[in-house]
């Protein structure tokens, strides 16, 4: 995993921290204790010109970016380039966060965003897996498998064939254990649309791995 340093990012965005305003001046950005600083701080202190709030910003989150972008690739080196895009995206967007939700969230989203992209523009079209396809209760529950490592080769290969957006729901479940209303505010739908993108990927995931 690269070092997805503010100066780094910066140049990649092509930004200079001049675009940047915040709630505080720099000045007294410098005299925050930023490692322990909440996630909001660090964001005002970002938008305020310190560069140094987004280098821990990006320590404090980039294992869980990565992790989100190599789950949906399997590639280390996309799932690197993935997660620099995510915090490019970051970097140039923080001033549009409007702390709602965890910044963990906001970058889950992101990231979520960018992994559907590359998939959108890689995957050639075909025909998707049914999404209204009836689940048979008594199959063994793939969740259950995952969770508990079993088959655990062939379960990545299925969620591999999974639609991107059934793919993200069940990625965001089972390895980041989101609540179904944290997936629903990463994937810009209703509580009701992520718990059946759930529904409908572990059916299909039951499905791949019984063929």
């Amino acid at each position: 995993m690269g070092a997805y340093t503010a100066v780094a990012v910066e140049q990649r965005a092509g930004m200079t921290a001049a675009r940047r305003a915040g709630e505080a001046t720099p000045r007294q950005a410098d005299h925050l204790d930023l490692a322990a600083a909440e996630d909001r701080v660090l964001v005002a202190a970002f938008l305020a010109g310190s560069r140094e709030a987004f280098d821990v910003i990006v320590t404090r989150h980039q294992r869980t970016v990565y992790q989100v972008c190599f789950r949906f690739v399997r590639n280390h080196e996309e799932a690197s380039d993935l997660a620099q895009d995510v915090f490019v995206r970051a970097f140039k967007g923080l001033k549009n966060f409007k702390g709602d939700s965890a910044l963990s969230t906001w970058l889950y989203r992101v990231g979520v965003n960018c992994c559907l992209n590359r998939l959108a523009v890689k995957r050639p079209a075909t025909e998707p897996i049914d999404s209204m396809q009836l689940v048979d209760q008594r199959s063994a529950d793939p969740l259950r498998a995952v969770m508990r490592g079993e088959k655990a080769t062939e379960v990545r290969q299925a969620i591999g064939q999974l639609p991107p957006k059934q793919r993200a729901t069940l990625l965001l479940r089972v390895y980041q254990e989101l609540s179904h209303e944290e997936i629903a505010g990463v994937m810009g739908c209703s509580v009701g649309a992520a718990k059946a993108n759930l529904f409908h990927a572990l059916g299909n995931l039951r499905r791949l791995l019984q063929s």
